[in-house]
């Protein structure tokens, strides 16, 4: 293999005709055709205020759904924010009747221990059961109140929300 070195005037050639390459790619090869050429024409000032009255349109629709969006946005964070505090109260409660019915039932299990005749355990066992009984009726009741309670915190603001935009819509 030998290596040839080129002359300096071939260089100089190559580098001008590069020169003239990188020039001439510049200009777009459809500049010259007649059919993309955009006619100068005037727009008629009627035409221009159309427009302007569209985009003002355009804008003041935008801005209304942007509104709408925002508000919407607002609603669900405050129901979510409302139903995260509902069932985190909710489940308090449970756990409150639940430890409450443990415990009730660990003291009848130890008095249930001290007895002496099997009259004591079934007198025992009948007042237990009648106190469970009145005790899990209490919780159910209570459950039942904060759980309607709750229902009704979560739907209020939707509720009005919606009543809102079907009186909105009424006037337009």
């Amino acid at each position: 293999m030998t290596d040839t070195i080129a002359p300096a005037a071939d260089k100089a050639v190559t580098k001008t005709r590069a020169t003239k390459t990188a020039k001439t790619a510049v200009k777009s090869p459809f500049a010259d055709f007649e059919a993309f050429a955009m006619p100068k024409m005037e727009v008629p000032a009627m035409v221009r205020e159309m427009t302007e009255k569209g985009i003002e349109q355009a804008r003041d629709a935008y801005a209304k759904v942007k509104t709408a969006a925002e508000e919407a946005t607002d609603l669900l964070e405050d129901t979510f924010e409302t139903s995260r505090q509902g069932v985190v109260e909710f489940n308090m409660k449970a756990v409150d009747a639940a430890k409450a019915n443990t415990d009730a039932t660990f003291a009848f299990v130890k008095d249930l221990m001290s007895v002496k005749t099997v009259a004591e355990a079934i007198e025992l066992q009948s007042t237990f059961a009648r106190q469970q009984f009145d005790a899990l009726s209490s919780q159910a009741r209570d459950m039942q109140e904060f759980a309607t309670k709750f229902s009704t915190d979560v739907t209020a603001p939707v509720k009005e929300a919606v009543e809102k935009t079907f009186k909105d819509l009424k006037a337009a």
